[in-house]
């Protein structure tokens, strides 16, 4: 059995070239008699509506991938990055949490939801995440470099060390979320305390 890994391992850059995959749609991948896929590298890609539900991928790539409402019912996502991707509405929360470790840039996840998932050390990069979901989620050391965060949700939700310096748009109760050593600039101040009525001059 595999081991956990004690920390990221990075985002996956390597992949052989017969496992380069273009402009595969939800009824090709249906069709693949494999369910586990590894160092794969998806191109262009429209899953849309897919089943991805039991399949395992492990050091995989999806760049400029539709993904938005794919079903990730037990799927087990190993260093999987996402690159220009749209996501909207994906359950990550109801992936396997055995291994689970995501990177996401400049991709579109409003109303993802990741109730629950341990993201230590994940790396958001000029993502907008639009009425996203990190409730009971344990960011700690995440990132979110110049990210869009309207409407997010943080509650009951470890950020500590999280750095938030060049987000913007959020709103964190520091009340209902761990915040220790989170960092933030002074603009982003109003995120942390607008439910006081505080006004930032």
């Amino acid at each position: 059995m595999k081991q956990r890994r004690a920390k990221p391992t990075g985002r996956p850059t390597v992949f052989p070239a017969e496992n380069r995959f273009e402009r595969w749609d939800a009824r090709t991948l249906a069709a693949q008699p494999e369910t586990e896929f590894e160092q794969c590298h998806f191109i262009g890609c429209d899953f849309s509506g897919a089943q991805f539900s039991q399949l395992r991928f492990a050091d995989c790539l999806f760049e400029r991938c539709n993904l938005s409402s794919a079903a990730m019912a037990g799927a087990s996502l190993q260093n999987v990055a996402f690159t220009d991707c749209k996501l909207s509405g994906v359950q990550f929360a109801a992936c396997r949490d055995f291994l689970f470790e995501v990177h996401f840039q400049g991709c579109q996840l409003h109303y993802a939801s990741f109730f629950g998932k341990k993201l230590r050390n994940t790396r958001f990069v000029t993502c907008s995440l639009t009425d996203a979901d990190f409730t009971s989620a344990d960011l700690t050391d995440a990132v979110f470099q110049d990210c869009t965060l309207r409407g997010t949700v943080f509650r009951n939700t470890q950020l500590v060390g999280a750095d938030f310096t060049t987000a913007s748009e959020f709103s964190i109760d520091p009340d209902g979320n761990t915040l220790t050593k989170a960092r933030f600039t002074l603009t982003g101040l109003l995120g942390l305390v607008g439910k006081y009525g505080i006004i930032v001059e």
